[in-house]
């Protein structure tokens, strides 16, 4: 028997305000302190946990309508949770909409197509596609949701350089929005939507399937070397050389890395401090290695992961961490990266450093990243030729410090830096405010999507989360 729930912000959640929600529901209504709440609020990162008013464990695209009207006629603000890799505040008061139960995944090989439903994540999607020899626009987790990623954008670290943003191939968005209405969403049906949607994140509605273009690849040439931390000074130079130089097939990124002395990793890397250099190439392996040669001599390498694999393993690039943890991050654009940019990299995380972090990491992007898809949308960082990841694992009793040694770095780099970021790299820390999220985007395209949101969601129901606010 539910019981009544006192809100600080709304008053009383009555009991048979939630009898009638769950009779309407195929999946299951939550209230805090029930069996079953904190697993469907568990985050991705511990320190960001999710406290919301109720919670609506979704099982199809009804249940998210229900849940919608619920929280509209009550004037409660609706957050959203697929694997919540990305959460931006606590929820509290919200109705929680988590849709881990929808994870269908169709492939439909004649038209080189998926449709996703809103809880599936990347690895369904790449071994779906692989069996007919496709591959998707995944990231470099495989373990992200699919829907999230694609609506922030989407960057792949194989083929993102030769086909653009995942967004940029999405041809269809199943959505219910403030009104509860379910909608169908092209570029021909509903064009500002459609647009708005594709890089503005979960600002317009709970999505509940996309339909996107899929890709005859198959394999790839990649994977990471490991050099050694007191290398980094040689090895970051000459990556900055040699990036621009590499063709569009080629993909790379460079991370500086405190690890841990987890047993799972290989023996050379427990607990050491070491500078991860990921590579993914789609041409031959000869044409990759003749790429790879100069950073392969550049300095000693520790550990060398690079050979052929199967595009499903592009989770072997990066090997992010596949598990939940404590940690707090920042991201931040670059411009251009000099030599003077890699001296101050290497005075905040080199070896005579102090750094606290577990990795700071660059990611090159520019070629087709940059060029304006067939069916422009909203995606901010088209252009942007770098992007900072910086991250510090820890819990609260350690916030101050991983926050201002993430703060030293973005700080350290703002002469190179741009004010346009990527929304699937913002942490909670970062666009709190709506000049910052208008920054984020770009004042143009900031501007369009408040005037998208003024006819999608003029209450600003869809608000947790770093939030586009209707124009008035």
């Amino acid at each position: 028997m539910h019981q009544i729930v006192a809100s600080p912000v709304t008053g009383l959640i009555q009991a048979e305000d939630i009898t009638d929600l769950v009779a309407v529901t195929e999946g299951e209504v939550l209230l805090p302190g029930e069996p079953g709440y904190a697993a469907e609020c568990a985050a991705f990162n511990f320190n960001n946990p999710l406290e919301p008013a109720l919670v609506v464990a979704a099982a199809s695209s009804a249940d998210v309508q229900n849940a919608v009207r619920f929280a509209r006629r009550r004037s409660l603000p609706v957050a959203i949770k697929a694997t919540a890799h990305q959460v931006v505040a606590q929820a509290r008061d919200a109705v929680l909409i988590t849709t881990s139960r929808m994870t269908g995944v169709t492939v439909d090989p004649r038209r080189r197509t998926a449709r996703v439903e809103a809880g599936a994540r990347w690895q369904q999607v790449l071994d779906a596609a692989a069996e007919h020899g496709l591959a998707p626009l995944a990231g470099s987790a495989p373990g992200v949701g699919v829907v999230g990623y694609t609506l922030g954008g989407g960057l792949s670290p194989v083929i993102g350089r030769t086909r653009g943003y995942a967004a940029d191939h999405v041809r269809l968005i199943e959505v219910v929005t403030a009104d509860g209405a379910h909608r169908t969403v092209t570029a021909e049906t509903e064009r500002d939507l459609f647009w708005a949607l594709r890089g503005g994140k979960g600002n317009f509605g709970v999505v509940t399937a996309l339909e996107f273009d899929l890709f005859p690849v198959t394999r790839f040439y990649g994977g990471g070397l490991y050099y050694a931390g007191e290398d980094l000074a040689v090895v970051l130079h000459a990556w900055r050389q040699w990036v621009p130089l590499l063709p569009e097939e080629a993909t790379t990124s460079v991370m500086v890395q405190r690890l841990p002395p987890a047993p799972e990793l290989p023996d050379v890397l427990r607990g050491a401090f070491v500078v991860h250099l990921r590579f993914a190439h789609l041409g031959s392996p000869e044409a990759a290695e003749r790429l790879l040669a100069p950073l392969r001599d550049v300095a000693p390498v520790l550990l060398d992961l690079v050979e052929d694999k199967p595009f499903s393993s592009i989770g072997e690039i990066h090997l992010d961490p596949a598990d939940p943890l404590p940690y707090y991050d920042r991201t931040t654009s670059l411009r251009e990266i000099t030599a003077e940019t890699i001296d101050a990299l290497v005075e905040l995380t080199g070896p005579d450093s102090d750094c606290p972090l577990l990795g700071v990491e660059l990611r090159a992007l520019g070629g087709a990243l940059d060029r304006e898809p067939a069916v422009p949308n909203a995606v901010p960082v088209r252009g942007v030729p770098f992007l900072v990841f910086a991250l510090g694992v820890g819990g609260p009793e350690r916030a101050e410090e991983l926050r201002a040694a993430l703060d030293t770095v973005v700080g350290a780099l703002e002469p190179w830096s741009a004010e346009r970021q990527s929304p699937n790299f913002l942490s909670a820390d970062e666009g709190s405010s709506a000049a910052a999220v208008r920054a984020i985007y770009g004042p143009e395209r900031y501007d369009r999507l408040a005037a998208v949101k003024h006819v999608y969601d003029p209450g600003n129901l869809f608000r947790v989360n770093h939030n586009i606010r209707p124009a008035a």
